[in-house]
């Protein structure tokens, strides 16, 4: 294989790595990481870390102190203490490499909106300009439960594309996507996906993260959209030394799964697009020759002719889903004009473009 090059990088450190097996911070793992990270860091590149980890540091912190709070109570309590420990933690641990950090809280609400998105980007090319290091987590103590990205695979994704990152290295507690169940006898390790290949959930076993909200499933399908929007992902064992740079490297002795990025790079406006996936306003339902026609590989637009029904209530600018022929949602975008006209001229020809090409993106496994 020969030896990538990379020059910004961001790199997800899952909760199960981060974690013992009682579930309170691992503060000897999170040392060795940043080790690794301050190596990319001296050598020249940029690299913006996307961690979890603050409930297990708030629950090694506080124990469980108060039996009577319910699941979210106990969830918000722990990540406000732990927050606040674990990005102590980090900036004593790249201090003592001359490194300075930054703590970022997001919510995926606040990404919703095309000027909150560019403000947290701006943020964060500002620290990567002056030399520091971004540590960006979900805000958990203020998310709400049906606004919470899916695990923070989602969260590191949607930043890698906002910041045009070359890498993303996902580090979880296994060595990467297997063809099955790894505990099971005969599965083997998926080493080499490209962007052709299909979706690979069926092939993977539905278990959780011990400590995560997420799982391989969602690791994969974060990894694939990334790929497709020109960046080179892997997933990889966390728990393994050096594992970041190795991967890295292109070291082929250590195991991983690796994402191959497209030729292509989606332009600003369709990552915005691509990331605003949950918060869409409603849905237009396309017939069979819409859905082909978005499929092909030339570069089409949804017109309204195309559309059998429309669905919610929407203004003119909103996300909405875009859904086949078999119920299936395939993509978002930004609409033209408001619900009440897009029904008025659902399955009308000459009633201009309902959705524009550079204001959509499909799912990666509707051209596969």
């Amino acid at each position: 294989m020969k030896k990538p090059s990379y020059g910004r990088i961001v790199v997800k450190i899952g909760s199960n790595v981060l974690s013992r097996p009682d579930g309170t911070l691992d503060v000897t793992r999170m040392s060795s990481l940043v080790d690794q990270i301050a190596a990319l860091y001296h050598a020249g590149k940029e690299v913006i870390v996307v961690s979890s980890g603050a409930v297990a540091s708030g629950r090694g912190e506080l124990g469980q102190k108060d039996s009577k709070l319910d699941t979210v109570s106990s969830r918000q309590l722990f990540a406000a203490v732990g927050q606040a420990k674990l990005i102590n933690r980090y900036y004593d641990l790249f201090r003592d490499w001359g490194i300075t950090c930054g703590q970022v809280l997001t919510t995926k609400e606040s990404l919703s909106t095309r000027e909150h998105y560019l403000n947290q980007k701006n943020c964060m090319q500002v620290m990567l300009r002056s030399g520091v290091i971004p540590v960006v987590n979900e805000n958990d103590s203020i998310s709400l439960t049906g606004l919470m990205f899916t695990d923070n695979d989602e969260l590191s994704g949607i930043i890698a594309a906002m910041m045009d990152a070359s890498a993303l290295v996902i580090l979880t507690n296994v060595d990467g996507v297997y063809d099955g169940d790894p505990s099971k006898p005969g599965c083997k390790l998926i080493r080499e996906v490209a962007p052709a290949d299909g979706d690979l959930s069926g092939h993977i076993a539905p278990n959780r993260s011990q400590f995560g909200r997420g799982g391989m499933i969602t690791k994969s399908r974060t990894a694939r959209r990334v790929a497709c929007e020109g960046i080179e992902v892997f997933i990889a064992n966390g728990k393994r030394e050096g594992i970041i740079a190795a991967v890295l490297n292109g070291n082929t002795d250590v195991p991983c799964t690796r994402f191959l990025a497209a030729d292509r790079r989606l332009s600003g406006v369709k990552k915005w697009i691509a990331s605003s996936d949950g918060f869409s306003k409603g849905a237009v339902h396309i017939n069979d020759g819409a859905y082909e026609a978005l499929r092909g590989p030339a570069a089409t637009s949804l017109l309204p002719v195309g559309v059998t029904r429309v669905e919610g209530g929407f203004d003119k600018d909103e996300i909405v889903d875009i859904v086949a022929p078999d119920g299936k949602t395939i993509g978002v975008g930004r609409i033209s004009m408001n619900s009440t006209d897009a029904a008025k001229n659902a399955g009308c020809k000459g009633a201009g473009t309902l959705i524009h090409y550079d204001y959509m993106f499909l799912e990666p496994s509707l051209n596969s």
